[in-house]
């Protein structure tokens, strides 16, 4: 993993949840001898989003927005499309039950089930995207192609086994696409990553429709989603994560890149 991507996710990883929250209350207890009314707020703001963006409703604030930027495929809209696109969205090392390889995590086998699915409502080829982050010996790409072929019996034409982060997915996957003759293509990804996706595939010169899964927004709600608990706080973090994508991507978008490279983020 090079250093800059190394970099980007230490930063990335203090602005989001829960490192965020804990380094503001840690700022209020600091202040508590010179400015104890401030503190006071200061801490209490902390704990009280700490409080909201853990149950699943409060995740919904910032997710909510995002996945109302990007509805659910319409087969009229698949039209002309040459290419299915599937992102990686991780991995679960090491499993023992499959002898010890990595497989792919629920995230990236959702997104798989609805590509596959696309697959054979409409026989366009695949891609998958997916590198070797954190020391891994297999591709995600290679994890991926193997689910689809083994559980769903889904052929895969193109692997891209290089990228460590979205950036680098766009990047490396466009170049395989154009040069098979590729321009307009069913992108599948999480509702909340779609929007920030779809956006960096435009940059690379690729026409996008859009093809997301799993919205939290449409789910039944119930007792449970109002109280705090380690799934609200992970649908708020990966939401969070998103916005910040987004706004860094615009920033860098804004400034000339060299080659044409697109903006970097995880």
């Amino acid at each position: 993993m090079h250093a800059t991507v190394i970099a980007t996710k230490v930063i990335s990883s203090l602005l989001l949840l829960p490192a965020s929250l804990i380094l503001l209350c840690v700022v209020g207890m600091f202040l508590r001898r010179s400015y104890p009314s401030v503190a006071i707020v200061v801490s209490f703001t902390s704990l009280l989003l700490l409080l909201v963006l853990s149950t699943e409703v409060g995740a919904l604030l910032l997710a909510g927005p995002l996945e109302r930027r990007v509805p659910a495929l319409e087969a009229s809209a698949a039209g002309g499309a040459q290419a299915i696109v599937i992102l990686g969205g991780g991995r679960i090392s090491n499993a023992p039950e499959y002898n010890g390889e990595d497989i792919p995590n629920y995230q990236t086998l959702a997104r798989l089930r609805y590509g596959a699915r696309l697959q054979r409502q409409t026989g366009l080829p695949v891609l998958v995207s997916g590198g070797m982050p954190d020391g891994s010996r297999v591709s995600e790409a290679a994890l991926m192609a193997n689910s689809l072929q083994e559980d769903f019996a889904v052929p895969v034409k193109w692997r891209e086994e290089a990228s460590d982060d979205t950036a680098q997915n766009v990047k490396f996957s466009a170049a395989i696409l154009q040069q098979a003759g590729v321009r307009k293509i069913l992108l599948v990804t999480d509702a909340l990553h779609m929007s920030r996706a779809q956006m960096m595939f435009a940059q690379a010169g690729l026409e996008v429709v859009i093809a997301p899964t799993i919205f939290f927004s449409h789910e039944r709600l119930t007792l449970r989603n109002f109280l705090p608990s380690g799934e609200g706080l992970r649908r708020s973090d990966y939401a969070m994560h998103e916005w910040l994508g987004i706004l860094w991507f615009k920033l860098r978008a804004a400034q000339p890149q060299p080659n044409g490279e697109v903006a970097a983020a995880s």
